[in-house]
């Protein structure tokens, strides 16, 4: 399975749809595509150059959350493989399907489009520069080395250790425009988040406080936000081009 694209969704309700798709384009500093889908439910944010490797959704019911697109030749194939692997299908569509890791994790296969082109990071004013470009998959403990070995898997990029022994990430191709970071927490539920690289964090917070996020938590390398109805990511020290860690 040869996994061609990677896109991150986020999940909103239809309560907070509209504003967190505001909130969400705004820091992101992309525009959205118009919108498609049955229900006029998805939505790509479009970057100023490069192909989109982020996208929205209305839900029907819950608060939403996000999920991993994989974008491969062969969706049949690709979902043998990944249910081989530990994967169980929650539904199929000519177009998707959805599916749950091992610990519980939503993602979707579906087909690849082409899409190649890495977007760039953003310059700000103030000369910050930066883009949302990793996932982060939250795993409790006790699933946490059938987690990152799944992942390694399906995706054939091996994990490599993090900066402390929590964190584990994949070592993706240099054309993929996402990073996928796997968390071990002490959480029982499976959850993820975005994070964003910048090179100048201070004012990328103050950039989002102004947006209606607030600050949740400060780390050495992250700061933890939290978007206008309490969805958290986080802004991380970290080189926007290469994704390594600054500082």
């Amino acid at each position: 399975m040869a996994v061609r694209w990677l896109s991150a969704f986020l999940d909103f309700s239809h309560e907070d749809f509209s504003n967190e798709v505001t909130f969400w384009r705004a820091i992101a500093g992309s525009t959205v595509s118009p919108a498609r889908g049955a229900h006029r439910e998805f939505a790509s944010l479009e970057p100023f150059n490069g192909d989109p490797h982020l996208r929205v959704q209305r839900v029907d019911s819950g608060d939403g959350g996000v999920h991993l697109d994989l974008h491969v030749d062969d969706v049949s194939e690709s979902v043998s493989h990944a249910t081989t692997l530990g994967a169980t299908i929650v539904s199929k569509n000519p177009e998707v399907v959805v599916l749950h890791s091992p610990g519980g994790f939503s993602f979707c296969l579906v087909p690849w489009h082409g899409e190649s082109e890495r977007s760039r990071p953003i310059r700000w004013p103030g000369d910050t520069i930066s883009i949302i470009d990793q996932l982060c998959i939250d795993v409790p403990a006790a699933g946490f080395d059938t987690e990152c070995d799944f992942w390694a898997a399906l995706t054939t990029w091996p994990w490599r250790q993090g900066i402390s022994p929590e964190f584990r990430n994949l070592r993706r191709p240099p054309e993929m425009p996402l990073r996928v970071l796997l968390q071990r927490v002490g959480s029982d539920h499976i959850g993820g988040h975005l994070d964003l690289a910048s090179t100048h964090p201070e004012e990328e917070v103050a950039r989002h406080e102004g947006w209606g996020a607030t600050v949740v938590e400060h780390h050495r390398f992250w700061t933890v936000m939290a978007d206008p109805i309490g969805r958290r990511y986080c802004i991380t020290h970290r080189n926007p081009r290469s994704g390594n860690l600054s500082g």
